[in-house]
C-alpha cells in the first residue's frame, strides 16, 4: 500500500478530484497548505505598497491506495494539475505499513476498498 501526497494549485482541486473519481479513486483527504519552491513567493501590491508573500496558498491532497494503482493515480493527478508553469506542484509517494477501518476492524487492502461490508 502507498500514500500519494500531491501539493497542487488550489484552482485545480476540482479538476484533480473529478479525474481521480473518474478512474475509480473515491477516498481522499484534502487540506489547505502554504509553501514555496522554485517560485520563492511572489511580490504583490496592496494600496500602492509592495510586499513579498513568501508562502503561497496550495492544496494538499492525500490518497491511500494499493500498490498496483500508484502509476494510475500519479498520472491522473499529473494530467489534471499540469499547466506547464512553475508552481504546478509536487507528488510524493510513501509506503504505508498498515491501514485499519475503524468501523469494521478490517485491515490493509480490504480497509481501502470502497465496497461496503
Amino acid at each position: 500500500m502507498k500514500q500519494v501526497i500531491a501539493v497542487i494549485r488550489s484552482t485545480h482541486l476540482d479538476k484533480v478530484k473529478d479525474a481521480l473519481v473518474n478512474v475509480g479513486i473515491v477516498g481522499m483527504t484534502v487540506s489547505n497548505a502554504r509553501g514555496f519552491g522554485r517560485q520563492k513567493g511572489q511580490t504583490q501590491k496592496y494600496r500602492g505598497q509592495s510586499y513579498k508573500v513568501d508562502f503561497l496558498q496550495k492544496i494538499r491532497l492525500e490518497v491511500a491506495i494499493a500498490d498496483d494503482k500508484v502509476d494510475l493515480v500519479v498520472q491522473t493527478i499529473t494530467d489534471a494539475a499540469h499547466t506547464g508553469e512553475i508552481g504546478d506542484g509536487k507528488i510524493f509517494v510513501l509506503p504505508i505499513e498498515a491501514v485499519y477501518r475503524i468501523r469494521t476492524g478490517e485491515r490493509d487492502d480490504v480497509a481501502l476498498s470502497s465496497s461496503e461490508s
